[in-house]
């Protein structure tokens, strides 16, 4: 590996990531894994030495920014086109449970109706079957509350009855025409619709990604005083390095600031 050269083209989680793939091919096939030799790190740490990144993250998505949006999101769900009924809907539902339960893309997009109980009015039960830190598959029950404003519950409700989804992936593609997918939503488009999404608001959204609403849940909770373990376990972070991550700091500054 020329660490000069890739180095100064690709960020070192862009790298990670590479390795990552190359090392899960490998085991796929039957191969040792090459990424675990000691001159492989040795050359990572090398890069990031010569060539140091700042490290990029989305940007916490505010509960003023997602008021806007879930506004601006108003006249769609109403509208007489069925097919811009059926994204605002789907995307009101989909930012909202992403938001508040905090989930990841990818968990988002394995969310089964069969995997969610309604309590009218309380909460839903969500199943997660499987998750990044789930290795053993157990899978975990979450717990996702009915609001007073900017309900995740309700916008559930919604989403199903005017899409009239029974069974199968919560979250589907929908065509030019209203047409649902039959499977669910590629976690890479995720990104994509909560942009759009935060751009019918007038609000610049090139900043937002998934991550974004996962990182703006906690950075409400911190700014609502939720205690740390209280916040690492509702998110199901098993160390406090993992939440600092997210997390947006509130530094005061007091009669110094202007």
């Amino acid at each position: 590996m020329n660490r000069d050269h890739k180095g100064a083209r690709l960020s070192s989680n862009t790298l990670r990531t590479h390795l990552a793939a190359l090392a899960q091919w490998h085991r796929q096939h039957g191969f040792d894994d090459p990424t675990k030799a000691s001159r492989v790190r040795d050359v990572l740490r090398g890069i990031q030495a010569l060539h140091p990144h700042p490290i990029k993250q989305a940007e916490a998505l505010q509960l003023t920014t997602l008021e806007a949006c879930m506004e601006g999101m108003g006249q769609q769900l109403i509208s007489e086109q069925k097919v811009l009924r059926l994204r605002a809907a789907r995307d009101q539902a989909l930012i909202l449970i992403g938001f508040w339960r905090a989930l990841r893309g990818d968990e988002l997009c394995r969310l089964c109706v069969e995997h969610i109980r309604v309590r009218e009015g309380q909460a839903l039960d969500i199943f997660l079957a499987s998750s990044k830190t789930d290795r053993l598959h157990r899978g975990r029950t979450l717990v996702l509350p009915a609001l007073r404003r900017l309900c995740p519950v309700d916008a559930y409700q919604h989403w199903l009855a005017v899409s009239g989804i029974n069974h199968g992936p919560v979250f589907r593609a929908i065509d030019r025409w209203g047409h649902l997918a039959e499977g669910p939503l590629n976690p890479n488009s995720l990104s994509r619709i909560l942009r759009l999404a935060i751009l019918r608001s007038d609000v610049a959204g090139d900043a937002f990604s998934a991550y974004s609403l996962r990182r703006g849940f906690a950075t409400w909770a911190c700014h609502n005083h939720w205690s740390s373990k209280a916040l690492m376990e509702y998110v199901g972070w098993r160390d406090a390095q993992s939440a600092i991550r997210y997390i947006e700091a509130n530094v005061p500054f007091g009669d110094w600031a202007r």
